[in-house]
């Protein structure tokens, strides 16, 4: 598939596949004011929600829709019928014409399943638990895109919605569903734009996309494409996603607000590290959240690698006397440019004779040299 017929394909399915709650809104308004058309013209409005049954094999049996007046007495031609499709596909077929017909269905939660590529690391239950409050309080706002179960017929497979799909399961309801065919890369296509239009996927959750995305053999444009971003954007988080292990991300989690930098960090300091003991240090140091996990993790690597690393050698004291055995300095030699400290003792003034000396006791050293 060309980048430029992805793109257009994207945009058809983004257009009619991501809706907003104000989305069912005007479909509710559009039919009611096309049943109000039809019904002026002698026939009676029918509601455009329909609920399927996604028991494999089962056939959805549309309502009838109310007809147009009768243009003449004189029987019509018989209109030609198609020929009758038997079995599986045939039933698949008739639910599929259907769902093109009716744009919004309900489906049983339980015949649809997972599908495409892992986008979200965790489950928060506290959000989870407040969605189904809303989806019971005030019905499913926002339908779900499904795609045919490639193969199982009689059931779905997930584009986006997940959490939406669990939420009626767990309410024992029909979900509402919007249904396109798609083959396996538009599904991840569709699957990466709607996710680049959250507001709630962190930034290891988009890199984590991406590098299931390249293993399951998509090129960076492709990448690009399916999370609105660029080339840069993208090689900076396959950066990320080579040098953070999967295990390691998938022990900490989402961890909001933790970007690029903190992440690149981590990786230099797990790099030669088995990832597996990576990953299960995560529990042991603790952290109620994901960015506390991280924040965790990378203190406690911090402090295993200032433990590990040599302290610098201290330089070795030369004591100085005087002529009669006194104590005169103790010297010491630091770094590789030679330099050197000299702590006194306390003398009659021979700190400050010495340091007025000493361009001429340079000068003396420096005509030794060139004897």
């Amino acid at each position: 598939m060309s980048r430029k017929t992805r793109k257009s394909m994207l945009a058809d399915l983004m257009a009619g596949g991501t809706q907003t709650e104000g989305a069912d809104a005007a479909r509710t308004a559009g039919a009611t004011a096309g049943g109000k058309a039809k019904a002026g013209a002698g026939g009676k409005a029918q509601p455009r929600t329909e609920e399927i049954d996604a028991a494999p094999g089962a056939t959805a049996k549309p309502r009838a829709a109310g007809r147009e007046a009768r243009e003449s007495a004189a029987p019509a031609a018989p209109a030609r019928r198609p020929a009758a499709r038997k079995g599986a596909v045939g039933a698949i077929s008739s639910a599929v014409a259907a769902m093109r017909a009716n744009a919004v269905v309900e489906l049983d939660p339980n015949a649809i399943h997972a599908g495409g590529l892992s986008d979200r690391l965790e489950d928060v239950q506290a959000d989870d638990a407040e969605l189904r409050r809303s989806i019971r309080a005030h019905g499913q706002q926002v339908p779900v895109l499904v795609r045919p179960h490639p193969g199982t017929p009689g059931e779905w497979q997930i584009v986006y919605g997940r959490r939406r799909v669990l939420a009626a399961r767990d309410l024992g309801i029909k979900v509402k569903a919007l249904v396109r065919e798609l083959d396996d890369e538009a599904l991840v296509m569709a699957q990466g734009q709607e996710n680049a239009a959250r507001r709630d996927l962190s930034f290891i959750e988009k890199v984590n996309f991406a590098r299931q995305m390249e293993e399951a053999g998509y090129d960076r444009a492709a990448i690009g494409d399916a999370l609105a971003a660029d080339k840069t954007l993208v090689s900076r988080m396959l950066a990320v996603a080579a040098k953070v292990p999967a295990p390691v991300i998938g022990a900490i989690g989402a961890a909001h607000g933790v970007g690029r930098p903190r992440w690149l960090e981590l990786a230099a300091l797990i790099e030669g590290r088995d990832p597996e003991d990576v990953a299960a240090l995560v529990p042991a140091v603790a952290g109620d959240d994901p960015a506390g996990r991280f924040d965790a993790l990378l203190a406690h690597l911090k402090r295993k690698a200032a433990a590990a690393k040599p302290a610098a050698p201290r330089p070795e004291a030369l004591e100085i006397r005087a002529e009669d055995g006194a104590p005169l300095a103790v010297a010491r030699r630091a770094g590789q440019g030679g330099r050197l400290s000299l702590a006194l003792e306390a003398g009659a003034g021979f700190e400050d004779w010495l340091l007025a000396e000493l361009p001429a006791l340079h000068a003396k050293w420096k005509a030794g040299q060139g004897s």
